[in-house]
């Protein structure tokens, strides 16, 4: 689950994390109230979205007055603001964050990740903040520190030491840094987190070391044991077919292609995908349905799938293990005749009860075409749609 950034400053405050004063706005009359309360004349008016690259999109305003705050906030309120993170389509705007200038002298890049394939949180630092953490990987790998810090160890003085030497901080801010670094990993092993990253960490010009933007990811399995957070959750920055698949605990994220995909199992899913794309057209989605979907599941799986405009055909690939293959047919029958389908449809199934499932699809009236292999059920589908994306 993503948060916005005034509340990850809120979450970082509690941890004794220093931020800027800020304050969060819905109108542009709040936004000057807001203003009012903080240290002037300079103030940063921020939109809220769940994306990165809100500044290059015309989404981030520094301004030197109170005019220019109520100016500020007008113009962003409402817009509909595009970066490289939200697609074309770009996100709505609903509130603005107003904050104090910061007397900048230098930006860095923290952040915390888990590390899957080592159990390890890593802290990743570079001393080029304020730009995206990917280009200065590719381009200038050097300039980037990764710390690995095993979770029943924690983290260790002589590893803060190496990441603030690392990232340069002067002498004055060394121990505002450390204990920093500290709190925020404190932060994000007590709320469960799968990232907290600070882009830019900033050195001002009187030493001060403050985190000037904040993004929190949290592990969504975990957001039983933190209902404060969850009362974070806004819905409306969510994919509505995404929120939708949440309800009946389906894995589902939307994507840009033209070829709607139901697997069940996400390593099966991501090979469909990848298929998919080998034979010219483009997967619609990832959807997960599961080993222990039933024929609701399926139903509300295929409803979903379909919702998507782009989707111009349907490609089912199961292996039936406890997922039974006449279940997934019975799934699949019913949702397509209450659904209308209208879409072509290739099914490749093996596994259990794989022969009655097939019976179960000839005796529907669903037109549909069968797939042996993954080969011939890709090849398929790609022809079948109308104009395959390049």
């Amino acid at each position: 689950m993503k948060i916005h950034e005034y509340q990850a400053k809120e979450l970082f405050r509690n941890y004794a994390i220093p931020v800027p004063g800020s304050q969060i706005a819905f109108t542009a009359d709040e936004a000057v109230k807001a203003a009012e309360d903080l240290k002037g004349p300079k103030y940063v008016v921020k939109a809220q979205i769940h994306a990165g690259g809100r500044g290059k999109g015309g989404g981030v305003k520094v301004v030197d007055s109170l005019d220019g705050v109520r100016e500020a906030a007008g113009q962003i309120l409402g817009m509909q603001l595009v970066t490289h993170q939200t697609g074309p389509e770009g996100k709505k705007v609903k509130s603005v964050l107003i904050e104090e200038a910061s007397n900048i002298a230098s930006e860095k890049y923290l952040s915390i990740i888990l590390d899957r394939a080592t159990a390890d949180m890593v802290i990743m630092v570079s001393p080029d903040g304020g730009m995206d953490i990917e280009e200065v990987a590719e381009k200038t790998p050097e300039r980037l520190l990764k710390v690995h810090v095993h979770p029943t160890v924690g983290i260790q003085p002589f590893q803060i030491r190496k990441v603030v030497k690392f990232l340069g901080i002067p002498k004055e801010g060394m121990k505002e840094a450390g204990k920093l670094i500290a709190n925020l990993y404190k932060l994000n092993m007590e709320l469960d987190c799968s990232m907290v990253e600070i882009n830019p960490l900033v050195v001002t010009a009187e030493n001060r070391v403050f985190a000037l933007d904040g993004k929190i990811n949290f592990d969504s399995n975990a957001l039983y044991r933190h209902k404060d957070i969850l009362a974070f959750r806004d819905t409306d920055e969510e994919d509505p077919l995404e929120l939708e698949a949440s309800k009946y605990d389906l894995n589902y994220i939307k994507l840009d292609g033209n070829v709607g995909c139901l697997v069940n199992g996400a390593g099966l899913a991501m090979g469909t995908m990848d298929i998919i794309k080998f034979y010219g057209a483009e997967p619609a989605n990832f959807l997960d349905v599961g080993g222990g979907a039933d024929a609701e599941s399926i139903e509300n799986a295929f409803r979903i799938l379909l919702s998507d405009k782009n989707v111009e055909a349907v490609l089912i690939n199961i292996f039936g293990g406890i997922l039974r293959c006449d279940l997934l047919a019975e799934g699949v029958v019913a949702a397509a005749k209450k659904l209308d389908m209208k879409i072509p449809l290739v099914i490749r199934m093996k596994g259990t009860n794989v022969e009655k499932g097939k019976e179960i699809l000839a005796g529907s009236d669903l037109e549909f075409a069968v797939a042996e292999t993954m080969k011939e059920a890709a090849e398929k589908v790609a022809n079948l749609v109308k104009q395959p994306v390049a």
